[in-house]
């Protein structure tokens, strides 16, 4: 067998015999593929549906005992059925690290108070009219973890208009897109003029929020009410590199949350999660989980909890120094997008009468319109191997 120069040997599959080897970088050597695994994942027509790319092979009909009847490097055969796979996908089937599609993986920058002299901003003509002003705005907040759409008539109906160029706008027990006042209308602090500290919201679901959105409308007869953001992957990042016993508590210890202030209502997560999650493949962040105002338990044994306390508090400190703190004022017209697994949010006391909307977007919805954006139809031609 010859391999085209430019193509590395540990990237093409091999032919051996009767079966197909690929390089694992878990093994660190060539593995066979199993002969279920290629018949489960053939792509052709017959086997996955051209248009919703749904399995429509029924799995456990293949015989146990399945063989290959013939493999060459033009086409593979099985079962009395010839599939067929390229390279690259038989390559990307043994490899740990294949998730860069999958998640959406993008170039991350982190960040201190000084992006305020820099911050992400897109147009709101360019985001409602061109998918390339949309893939700018979502490519910003994928690599600084917010961006700010300027230009955006404050009126609620063309605020709504924008978030759902991104993707549904997700209903809570808040309601869907929200207009609201300091009114205590839902039973959160949020509904109050009281300064809030730096906080995610939905700690109390077990899948909280990919995007939340603010556009101040209006704020009269007073004064106040800046909003504060924290980049949670930096004060993370900070904390490691100070205390990796700390890091790796916050990181380990679940905690409960809940959301209980209206009537009928105490919504609490299937399970508990620590303060910072990780992706369990590739062991990089993915989410950070900090309402110190909605936490409920702490999952550890009362003699042992004093641990999660001190490391909190260090967590804690950083989230307020001077350096991680970015306050900016909003303006009607000014539309903020935050990711709410990666920004904490905040902000001052005001006085006076403020008029905020916003919403709620799914994570999964608006990293799919990411990826879409970015790699188009080869997101589709990895699904089993990605």
């Amino acid at each position: 067998m010859r391999f085209p120069p430019n193509l590395p040997v540990l990237n093409r599959p091999l032919v051996r015999g009767n079966s197909v080897t690929a390089y694992s970088d878990n093994a660190n050597r060539f593995v066979n593929i199993p002969k279920i695994w290629l018949r489960d994942n053939c792509q052709c027509s017959s086997c996955v549906h051209e248009v919703t790319k749904q399995r429509l092979l029924d799995t456990f009909q293949i015989p146990k005992d399945i063989s290959i009847k013939s493999c060459v490097e033009e086409d593979y055969g099985s079962d009395g059925h010839e599939s067929y796979y390229t390279n690259e996908f038989l390559a990307k089937s043994a490899l740990k690290n294949r998730f860069v599609i999958r998640q959406g993986l993008a170039k991350t920058s982190l960040w201190s108070n000084s992006i305020e002299h820099n911050p992400p901003i897109v147009e709101y003509d360019a985001v409602i009219k061109l998918d390339e002003g949309l893939k700018e705005c979502l490519c910003n907040i994928r690599e600084f973890g917010f961006c700010y759409v300027d230009g955006t008539p404050p009126v609620p109906e063309d605020t709504e208009k924008l978030l759902e160029r991104i993707a549904f706008i997700r209903n809570t027990h808040y309601g869907g897109f929200y207009d609201f006042t300091a009114d205590l209308a839902s039973k959160d602090t949020a509904y109050t003029s009281i300064a809030l500290d730096a906080h995610t919201d939905n700690t109390y679901f077990s899948d909280p929020a990919g995007l939340q959105a603010f556009h101040l409308l209006s704020h009269t007869e007073g004064e106040g009410g800046a909003s504060l953001l924290v980049d949670g992957f930096k004060a993370a990042q900070d904390l490691a590199n100070q205390d990796p016993e700390a890091y790796n508590l916050l990181s380990t210890v679940n905690v409960h949350a809940h959301a209980s202030g209206n009537d009928g209502i105490s919504i609490q997560p299937y399970r508990a999660f620590p303060v910072l999650l990780h992706d369990p493949h590739i062991h990089h962040l993915v989410q950070v989980r900090w309402n110190s105002s909605d936490r409920a338990a702490i999952d550890m044994p009362l003699e042992e909890v004093q641990k999660w306390y001190d490391a909190a508090d260090k967590w804690s400190k950083l989230l307020r120094s001077s350096e991680n703190e970015y306050w900016c004022q909003l303006t009607p017209g000014r539309v903020l997008v935050f990711d709410n697994w990666r920004i904490l949010h905040g902000r001052s006391a005001f006085t006076g009468k403020r008029r905020i909307c916003g919403g709620y977007i799914n994570r999964d919805d608006y990293i799919s319109r990411f990826k879409m954006l970015n790699w188009g139809q080869e997101v589709l031609k990895s699904l089993a191997v990605a």
